[in-house]
């Protein structure tokens, strides 16, 4: 009997019309856990490098964590996994809601999606029986209300819908997949999807799931549950308000924006607007939000409120997911009213809340400033607000200079050309970033956006206190329960780090202790992204309910796989190391590995280089970012030293191929 897990994907040739429910190796559990973990091992076997995203043989995977579907809190993420037409690297992207649980309850651990259909399709899947459906009624329905006509049509309103709005259909380079709750934002994930002709995936199950040690297992949520409570009747004193008690970013029910506002950059990533917020505005948007929000709503088997179903004034009810409360406001230099209008509106789309206002923005720096004219935007509005709407449609249809925008800001300034690429500077890897500059280079936060493969910051800091705390005896307050440090000593790292002085930024946390740090944080979004546990009550939060000394217990009695913490940090590494060699393999460097090049003020490349240097060796790559062969083969990733080899990326004796230029340009 498989525990936790089903034991089987469902595999779709959209080309041939052809579904297979394909068992699954226990082994690959073990090794890589689940979600993410499964999902790269798959792409890494079955799509060379030479695949695009927009060629057949792409593989598009919705996986449900290995935990999804448990009486785990808070357990019931999406994975969503392909090649992205934005970077041509390896895109994931996690999505709430009740999705992941359902698909597990229709005995699925994951859809394995490939080829294209020749028409708009859906996928049904209703526990053993499975269809490819006709979606020409529904060619041009946001995805939202693409849900709703899906629930209409097959009569059943528990069936959980993934959908794609125009945005997809027309292969806008940052589409979203919408799920009632959630959204796949970051990567394209949409876009492959429209690619691929498949308008949405709609599934209901029945089935049940089985835990390895149930006594045990309930025993561990109900500590969980425990600690939840505890930590929303004791918030972290001292920090931002989204960051003092638990949940993903509580946007929805937190009225108090100054630090958002004031520290992230206005429009094109540009303008920085100290003293924004004051009482009036304060005032101003509490009011607009408390009259547009309806309730604050959670995800499958969660006590946490983290989003809200917004309703406008002649406009449909939506869910609002975190920073999209501010992104479309500040990109377009407006208030919170217009930042939810437009935001249904988008959602509708189906377009990510990152990058969808920042290219916008773009746009209508480039017009103000000449190198777009109105022979490129004919019937470009001249109202601010209109602008934006102006330009949602045209990219969400592809239309005019939409064509060119859709592709994001990176790959849209090449084609603009005129000097617009200098317009495009808040770029990781080719994907837009949170407009979020400041002015001193910050250690952690180097190497954290240099370097992660989500290529989302939100998905990858957590757990270690963004800033020090002004004074020693704060920050001694503030370790006394740290239970959550994989080691002593990052209480010590926290303890000796001043706001100012020797041991303040941008020397200190040194490079070793920046590079352990980020280590520790990126390998609990790991965790989570195979599990499919919210970040936010685990990797991104400080001091959450889930962390490495709880996590193997979980995973021993859920799924029955022995479990203890040094054995779930290898099968971390291991996950890690395969999705990064999925994009070595891909042409990724060292060369590609840098923030936006304005995203401080003041830059020092000598450390910059230092810790990359001390990144990749703790990580054990080389000099260029490629795992080494005693790295790979530590972690039973033989096969992919073989293939390194075999490619010339690596040599047979380790010394690593020339460097590269870096990724496809």
């Amino acid at each position: 009997m498989r525990y936790a897990e089903t034991g089987f994907n469902l595999e779709v040739d959209l080309s041939r019309g052809n579904i297979e429910k394909v068992p699954t190796d226990p082994r690959d559990t073990e090794l890589y856990l689940g979600g993410l973990g499964t999902s790269a091992k798959i792409l890494w076997d079955r799509v060379p490098p030479e695949t695009q995203a927009f060629d057949p043989e792409n593989l598009l995977i919705f996986s449900a964590g290995l935990l999804c579907g448990t009486p785990a809190t808070g357990c019931n993420r999406t994975i969503a996994c392909t090649i992205s037409p934005q970077t041509k690297l390896m895109a994931f992207s996690m999505m709430g809601g009740f999705w992941a649980p359902e698909l597990k309850y229709a005995g699925y651990d994951k859809v394995v999606v490939r080829g294209k259909s020749p028409e708009l399709v859906y996928l049904w899947i209703n526990n053993d029986k499975v269809e490819i459906r006709d979606a020409s009624h529904l060619r041009g329905k946001g995805a939202i209300e693409t849900a709703e006509l899906i629930r209409e049509e097959l009569g059943d309103p528990k069936i959980q819908v993934s959908a794609i709005g125009l945005a997809g259909e027309s292969r806008v380079f940052y589409a979203s997949v919408e799920q009632g709750r959630s959204s796949a934002s970051r990567g394209g994930i949409g876009a492959v999807m429209g690619d691929k002709g498949l308008k949405a995936i709609a599934v209901r199950g029945t089935k049940d799931i089985n835990v390895a040690q149930p006594a045990e297992f309930i025993q561990l949520c109900h500590e969980v549950l425990e600690y939840i409570k505890y930590r929303e009747e004791h918030p972290i004193p001292g920090v931002m308000p989204i960051l003092a008690g638990l949940g993903s970013p509580q946007e929805m029910k937190i009225h108090d924006e100054k630090w958002h506002t004031e520290n992230f950059m206005w429009g094109n990533s540009r303008v920085r607007r100290k003293g924004f917020w004051t009482e009036e505005i304060a005032k101003q948007w509490t009011e607009t939000m408390e009259s547009a929000r309806r309730r604050l709503i959670s995800c499958y088997n969660c006590p946490m409120k983290c989003g809200a179903t917004i309703q406008m004034p002649g406009l449909p009810t939506y869910m609002m997911k975190c920073f999209s409360k501010l992104t479309y406001t500040m990109a377009a230099m407006s208030d919170l009213e217009f930042g939810l209008r437009i935001a249904q509106k988008a959602t509708e789309y189906g377009v990510d809340g990152f990058s969808t206002p920042q290219v916008m923005a773009f746009a209508v720096e480039l017009y103000e400033n000449g190198i777009l004219t109105d022979a490129d935007m004919p019937g470009f509005p001249s109202d601010n607000e209109e602008r934006f709407y102006w330009l949602l449609d045209k990219i969400v249809r592809r239309e005019g200079i939409g064509d060119i925008l859709a592709d994001g800001t990176y790959w849209a300034a090449k084609r603009i050309g005129k000097g617009a690429e200098e317009y495009a500077h808040n770029t990781i890897k080719k994907h837009e970033q949170l407009p979020l500059k400041l002015s001193m280079l910050n250690p952690i936060y180097f190497i954290m956006y240099s370097t992660g493969e989500k290529i989302n910051i939100t998905q990858i800091e957590g757990q270690f206190p963004q800033a020090p705390f002004p004074t020693r005896e704060q920050r001694e307050e503030f370790v006394k329960d740290w239970i959550q440090v994989p080691d002593e000593k990052f209480k010590q790292y926290f303890l000796d780090w001043e706001p100012r002085g020797e041991k303040s930024i941008p020397y200190y946390p040194t490079p070793q202790m920046a590079s352990e740090i980020v280590d520790w944080q990126e390998m609990m979004h790991y965790i989570d992204d195979a599990l499919g546990t919210c970040a936010g009550l685990s990797s991104f939060p400080l001091k959450p309910p889930y962390h490495i000394h709880n996590y193997p217990k979980f995973i021993a009695a859920g799924a029955g796989i022995e479990m203890d913490k040094d054995k779930l940090v290898e099968a971390t590494r291991r996950n890690r190391n395969l999705v990064r060699a999925v994009n070595i393999r891909r042409g990724m460097r060292r060369a590609d590995e840098k923030p936006p090049a304005d995203h401080w003020k003041k830059r020092f490349p000598e450390l910059e280089a230092e810790l990359l240097d001390t990144y990749y060796k703790l990580k054990g790559w080389n000099r260029d970012g490629i795992p080494t062969r005693e790295t790979l083969q530590s972690l039973q990733l033989d096969y992919v030293y073989e293939d390194f080899v075999k490619r010339g990326i690596l040599t047979a004796d380790d010394d690593g191929a020339p460097a590269a230029a870096g990724a496809e340009q």
